[in-house]
């Protein structure tokens, strides 16, 4: 393969590429970025310029939809790739990638039908470009992108808005800087009302990007001919004018091979008396030529920048698929062995949240400080130690024998009585710690990237760290009320060693046993069982956060998912295969980017391929 042939083999390829692309994502920046990089060649003429006989003449085959009126509705990106010697013709459509044509007028009729798809069987233009492939050895390796013939007035069927529509979607090709201007202009006009020239002129008013293409040579009135313009002095260009003679009517009529038409057309050059001396530089095969080589120099200087887009497009690939994760293995093994990995990465964030590496751990703390301490302010002490209370349980705690010294019994039923408050504040203790843990496992798993992939896995562990947050919670109440019930099981025997010395402190008996029934005495137990109440508070304000932690918090960061890990263990293959069922929509994301890498990255090994070649 020559350079020439490299080059620009390898541009088209990546346009190829960067179609399938464009198919698979639709809208991507750098699918855009790429082919927006890539020269390509934008054939641009009004009606009846000659545009379908320059492409057909190109391409060496009959295959473009003719007619009158509008008959290009919709862009039509050819690509031409160039095969042996030997291979045989043949055409593909984007939208049908596994059917061959290779008779060609097949391939007229279905541009006619895919465009009539889109637009209706009407008169309506679409910007929604028909992808064609052709592959053969009369072509030389070539992008081209047929546009609907610019117009001046709607017909019937068509809207007003139809004039600039068309123009609309022309230049929104011709206005990028790397578009090649194949600007289509009849001879027997003249070159002044070419609208394919005003436009060109308009988008490239220096000329480097267009080629002007004259056709229909040999319908010039006699006597007339079009020396003005081919040679520069009529319009001048950077490139050279390159005329063109098209197949007549009668050979369109008669199916006259293009092979055929193009050695009529080399004859026609060759023997013209106007057109003998620039013979070698007009036809359709020149102009090919011509293109090709122009498109080699551009190519050049465009690699560095299309080798750099490609790399950044690469990077930024891999790195979504290391985002979204690679694809799941069959085997059952692997998938355990993928459903451990995911469950411990959640683990190690739930972790990090308890361990103060991500918030909401703090809150835990909140519930000891704060909530605790607050609730057991708020216990209803006041009430059960009132002077009547006292009264009434220490007098039904005596029955029909008043006590002599200390009422023992009556202490007592109002120190329990007091402790069984204790046990709303400790459970609420577990509770909102219990729902701080609830929280943290949400959130863990909503910031584990790694299971936004299986909203099935999701589920699964989510519903194993409820259970076993709930059995954690279980086991952390009967503690804590354990603790509560330890403290009214027994009382503390240097209390009561204490109360006869309080008794005896005012040195006087006989006063002492007047008061025994009086509202002082009543105040003073009141105010010894307070004594003892508070003192049993702050052990369980310190006890309780203590057993809380050692039955839930230790137990949610040692064991939260052991119960779900032995339970994998009894799981078949299919049901593995069910807890990694993957949301569709990223599945579908990730089969696009592994696609778009695949393809970016046969596009870089094209290009290294060549990039040696001078």
């Amino acid at each position: 393969m020559t350079t020439m042939e490299s080059l620009i083999g390898l541009v088209n390829r990546i346009q190829r590429a960067c179609t399938v692309l464009g198919d698979y994502g639709g809208g991507d920046n750098a699918f855009s970025s790429l082919w927006e990089a890539l020269p390509s060649v934008a054939v641009v003429g009004g009606q009846s310029s000659g545009k379908s006989s320059v492409l057909e003449s190109i391409v060496g085959r009959d295959f473009l939809p003719r007619g009158s009126g509008i008959v290009t509705r919709r862009p039509l990106v050819l690509q031409l790739h160039k095969t042996d010697q030997a291979s045989q013709e043949y055409a593909e459509f984007l939208h049908l990638p596994k059917r061959r044509f290779t008779d060609f007028a097949m391939v007229r009729k279905e541009i006619q039908d895919e465009t009539d798809r889109v637009t209706g069987k009407t008169k309506q233009i679409s910007p929604v470009p028909i992808h064609l492939s052709i592959y053969s050895p009369n072509v030389v390796n070539l992008t081209l992108i047929d546009l609907p013939g610019l117009t001046k007035v709607a017909v019937e069927g068509q809207p007003e808005s139809i004039v600039q529509d068309i123009e609309t979607m022309v230049r929104s090709y011709v206005e990028k800087p790397n578009c090649i201007i194949l600007a289509i202009s009849p001879a027997n006009q003249d070159i002044a009302t070419s609208d394919a020239i005003k436009l060109a002129r308009e988008v490239d008013p220096s000329g480097d990007r267009t080629f002007g293409v004259l056709t229909k040579l040999d319908l010039m009135d006699k006597g007339t001919n079009a020396l003005d313009v081919l040679e520069g002095r009529s319009y001048r260009l950077q490139h050279p004018w390159v005329g063109i003679v098209n197949r007549s009517q009668a050979d369109i009529n008669k199916n006259v091979d293009m092979i055929v038409a193009r050695r009529k057309e080399r004859e026609y050059f060759a023997t013209s008396p106007d057109y003998g001396h620039l013979a070698s530089k007009m036809g359709s095969e020149y102009l090919a030529k011509l293109l090709s080589q122009h498109l080699e120099s551009v190519i050049r200087a465009r690699i560095p920048s299309i080798t750099s887009l490609i790399n950044k497009s690469i990077d930024e690939l891999e790195s979504e698929m290391d985002h979204l994760g690679r694809p799941i293995a069959l085997d059952a093994g692997a998938q355990l062995y993928t459903i451990l990995e995911l469950c411990r990465a959640f683990d190690r964030i739930f972790k990090e949240h308890l361990d103060g590496g991500r918030p909401g751990g703090d809150r835990i703390y909140g519930v000891f400080d704060n909530q605790l301490p607050a609730a057991l302010r708020k216990l209803p002490f006041d009430r059960h130690l009132s002077l009547q209370n006292v009264r009434r349980v220490v007098s039904e705690a005596d029955g029909y024998q008043p006590h002599l010294i200390a009422p023992e019994q009556g202490y007592r039923r109002l120190i329990e009585g007091a402790l069984n408050y204790f046990r709303g504040p400790s459970e609420a203790s577990v509770d909102a710690v219990h729902f701080v843990l609830k929280e943290l496992v949400r959130k863990s798993i909503g910031e584990t990237q790694e299971l936004k992939r299986f909203p099935t896995l999701q589920a699964e562990i989510a519903a194993a760290a409820s259970e076993a947050l709930e059995r954690f919670r279980d086991e952390s109440k009967k503690t804590v009320i354990r603790l509560v019930d330890m403290e009214s099981s027994y009382l503390t025997v240097d209390f009561f060693r204490r109360l006869p010395q309080e008794v005896d402190k005012g040195g006087n008996p006989a006063a002492t046993t007047m008061d025994r029934y009086g509202e002082g005495h009543f105040r003073r137990i009141g105010s010894n069982v307070s004594s003892y109440v508070g003192m049993v508070s702050e052990t369980l304000k310190n006890t309780i956060p203590k057993a809380v932690v050692y039955c839930q918090v230790r137990e949610a960061k040692q064991s939260l998912l052991n119960h779900f890990y032995s339970q994998l263990g009894k799981k078949e293959g299919k049901q593995l295969s069910q807890m990694l069922d993957e949301d569709p929509a990223l599945m579908e994301r990730r089969q696009q980017c592994a696609k778009r890498l695949e393809l970016y990255k046969a596009a870089r090994d094209e290009v290294d391929s060549v990039s040696w070649v001078r």
